[in-house]
């Protein structure tokens, strides 16, 4: 009898679990048959916005006004950046702050194309229209056996490598998306939304290209500043609110408006240029106009302007540091290097930081015709700083370097005589940096003239040659190495 009772008390535990399981499966099913679904597009899209950095990367500002239903909701977000950052997906309720609470965070990138698809169907049936006459059939039942290295098919027991005709897939697979998809678990309270979500995204850059027109007579320019955007992150962006951060952003890998016063062809373009502002360590571009930054495309956007930017030349002939520690023979005929400089401050009609980037160099010939003239990229210059360019070596202007004696005084201590001469064929005058690059320890004792210590291994004598003229310079130094 107990026995029987055990046997009866077993069944009904049995029979009670059976049916608390088809309870738990009866209600998920409810609830994921209540979990509604919705899905926006560029169609509900009302605001874009762009913070491009210098590194590659940008900061997408998506806004979109759309009606969705309460309670527990499936939201997929469509056509975002193929290169997005998942971990930087932010989302928020612009109509109503507390009125959105994320449950769950997805991101769908896996695109519908040729490849893709043969990849899903490997092991299943497939139909394949023939267009060949070297096949004696036109449409067939097969089997895709496998992808990799190209398409392998088993038909009525014959295995084919490749075919000559289209094949035909009965439908396409659930995992495959038309277009990358931000996809949410949300619980939402309002019917009515407009929703912001920002992200990163690999693939958008941008750089900086200037145009330096350099008057007839040298001593002033005329600064163009453009920036070249490049975008590659997979998505279009249209009419678009694009800011620009210049400066050196850490990425982990696993202010007051200052533009340009003083200069009228400035003032009369200031509203068709960027505002520059100080953000954090960095400086932050605002374009004045919307613009769309399509997928795959490099546009141009002027980003300065400034005329009659004074500035000057400079004739460089350098010298190198092993001269000093040997003897060497004479060296004839160099030529000497050539750079512009000029102050990026706002009494020279600029005074706004420079994003790095390509200066080039264009100057009138007798035709009045623009010829290039050489070009240099410069790093992220601040204002009130010099920028110098190197333009290439002068024609007209050539060095000799003698080595007149040479002594060695001890194991590492040298002595070495020079006359450097340098011939200036140009009919202006010009002034010559004779520019020394000493040892660590160094000291000049005899010499035809004054000198500047510009740092510890650097001498600098400095001469002004008239047209046609030379310029000497003869000194002995001492060094040890």
């Amino acid at each position: 009898m107990d026995g029987n009772h055990d046997t009866l008390s077993g069944m009904r535990r049995a029979r009670t679990a059976v049916l608390f399981l088809i309870y738990s499966l009866l209600v998920a099913g409810v609830a994921a048959g209540d979990t509604s679904v919705a899905e926006t597009s560029l169609d509900q899209q009302t605001d874009i916005a762009v913070t491009a950095y210098n590194n590659g990367l940008a900061l997408v500002r998506d806004t979109r006004k759309l009606a969705l239903p309460t309670g527990e909701i499936q939201l997929k977000f469509m056509d975002v950046a193929e290169k997005i950052r998942p971990e930087t997906v932010g989302l928020r309720s612009l109509s109503q702050a507390a009125s959105i609470q994320i449950l769950e965070q997805n991101y769908e990138y896996d695109l519908i194309s040729p490849s893709k698809l043969l990849e899903k169907y490997v092991g299943k049936p497939v139909k394949l229209v023939n267009h060949s006459t070297e096949v004696d059939f036109d449409t067939v039942e097969a089997e895709l056996l496998s992808t990799n290295g190209g398409a392998i098919y088993r038909v009525n027991n014959e295995i084919y490598l490749g075919f000559p005709g289209t094949v035909v897939l009965p439908e396409i697979p659930a995992n495959l998306i038309a277009k990358p998809s931000l996809i949410w678990l949300l619980d939402n309270a309002a019917a009515d939304q407009t929703l912001e979500v920002t992200y990163l995204t690999q693939g958008i850059s941008w750089t900086a290209d200037y145009v330096v027109t350099l008057a007839r007579d040298d001593p002033s320019l005329h600064l163009a500043g453009w920036v070249t955007m490049n975008n590659q992150s997979g998505a279009t962006f249209s009419n678009a609110q694009l800011k620009l951060v210049a400066g050196e952003v850490n990425i982990v890998q696993e202010a007051e408006d200052k533009f340009f016063a003083g200069a009228e062809v400035v003032r009369r373009k200031r509203e068709v240029l960027p505002r520059e502002e100080a953000f954090a360590e960095y400086h932050l571009y605002t374009m004045p106009r919307r613009t769309t930054i399509k997928q795959n495309e490099s546009k141009q956007l002027a980003l300065l302007e400034a005329a009659d930017v004074t500035c000057a030349k400079k004739y460089e002939y350098r010298g190198q540091v092993q001269f000093y520690s040997r003897r060497m023979p004479p060296r004839r005929d160099e030529h000497v290097s050539v750079f512009l400089e000029f102050r990026n401050d706002e009494k020279n009609r600029l005074g706004m930081p420079l994003p790095a980037g390509t200066m080039r160099i264009y100057q009138e010939d007798q035709d009045g015709a623009l010829q290039f003239a050489g070009e240099d990229r410069i790093q992220h210059t601040p204002k009130d700083e010099k920028v110098r360019l190197r333009m290439g070596n002068a024609f007209d202007v050539v060095g000799e370097r003698i080595q007149t004696d040479f002594k060695r005084i001890s194991q590492n201590v040298f002595q070495a005589a020079f006359e450097i001469t340098v011939r200036n064929h140009k009919e202006n005058e010009i002034q010559v940096d004779v520019v020394e690059p000493m040892p660590s320890d160094w000291e000049i004792l005899e010499k035809s003239q004054d000198y500047v210590k510009k740092d510890a291994q650097t001498a600098i004598f400095s001469m002004t040659i008239p047209p046609d003229g030379e310029g000497k310079v003869v000194y002995r130094v001492q060094v040890r190495t």
